[in-house]
């Protein structure tokens, strides 16, 4: 029986040798039935923080429950046996000498294993591969079966460590979606690691994000994208650009003109953060296109404005602007979010 209880993680604390801290008080919550999405960059703690859930790593201050029951604390530390976690890597670590149904039976128990087993395969839409070895499936059919053992057991929580980076991209996108269909009809919590923005807004229900060990900001993908709590949160997430200004008087000087700023006291130095997907070409002299990038009917302008800043606009690609030509830009105020530095 899946449970329905939430996984949390208080204050967790991770330090290796020379002191570096992998995880600096991470606090993070997991729904049943959800698939959270933990992105940031190589090296910012994401990992580390799965491989804790998973039991594979020791805390060094802080707690992990899965509701009740204490599974990393001071003193305490639930094998990954005892955890009822299914875990999903890159590599999938099937076993070559065993078919897709012998794979995904391993370690089950009981005399319809193979009977359960063959159920998840089914709900894979892999039961006419059953017999066949890892070597005979495609890279996408490996990452179904990987999914199936691991939902097998009906864990508490499905862990899953950058599954679809090893995918072509043309197939990552089906594999994707089929593969978070699939764990919120199990109804267990999922806790999805990816570098991959565009992956991470596309799978989650909650998005968090993490920089240097730390979880700097969590919501739904749609409000991390456009509502982020700092430039580095923007970052994370999309293309964005930055600028630096002062507030006086409910207001925010820019090359765009005065921007809004009723809600920040004044005399703060604040960051305008600019999504290419807000900005507009219109008639004008104000800005230089100095450079454009091609993506099929769409191309991505660099406009320098007359300060020196560089700006960037999404447009069509038939709209014929050339390097060097001037032009003048609008705002949809949706795209832009002024930050207070941090």
């Amino acid at each position: 029986m899946v449970s329905d209880e939430v996984l949390s993680v208080r204050g967790a604390l991770r330090r290796f040798e020379g002191g570096h801290r992998a995880l600096c008080g991470v606090d993070l919550d997991i729904i049943p039935g959800q698939v959270t999405a933990l992105l940031g960059p190589s090296g910012s703690g994401k990992s580390t923080l799965l491989r804790a859930i998973a039991g594979l790593e020791h805390l060094d201050d802080g707690t992990i429950r899965m509701g009740d029951t204490l599974w990393s604390g001071p003193g305490k530390h639930c094998p990954p046996e005892i955890r009822r976690v299914g875990l999903v890597f890159q590599d999938y670590a099937l076993f070559p000498h065993m078919n897709a149904l012998d794979n995904v039976a391993f370690g089950l128990k009981g005399a319809d294993r193979k009977e359960r087993a063959l159920h998840q395969l089914k709900h894979a839409e892999l039961a006419g591969k059953a017999r066949n070895f890892p070597h005979e499936l495609s890279g996408g059919e490996q990452q179904r079966v990987a999914l199936a053992r691991a939902l097998a057991p009906e864990p508490s929580i499905i862990l899953l460590d950058e599954p679809f980076s090893g995918l072509d991209r043309r197939l990552r996108g089906d594999v994707r979606r089929r593969t978070m269909t699939a764990i919120r009809k199990s109804g267990a919590a999922a806790l999805l690691v990816t570098h991959d923005a565009e992956e991470a807004l596309e799978a989650a229900d909650q998005l968090a994000l993490m920089q240097d060990g730390e979880i700097i900001q969590t919501g739904t993908p749609k409000d991390v994208w456009f509502n982020p709590v700092s430039a580095d949160a923007a970052r994370l997430v999309g293309d964005i650009d930055v600028a630096q200004g002062k507030v006086r008087s409910g207001k925010v000087e820019s090359v765009f003109g005065d921007l809004p700023a009723d809600q920040m006291e004044d005399g703060i130095t604040v960051d305008i953060l600019v999504r290419p997907e807000g900005v507009s070409v219109t008639q004008g002299e104000a800005f230089e296109v100095s450079g454009e990038d091609y993506a099929g009917a769409q191309v991505r302008l660099e406009l320098k404005a007359s300060d020196g800043s560089l700006w960037h606009a999404q447009t069509s690609a038939t709209t014929g602007l050339q390097r060097g030509d001037r032009v003048g830009l609008g705002l949809d105020p949706d795209f832009v979010r002024i930050v207070e530095q941090g």
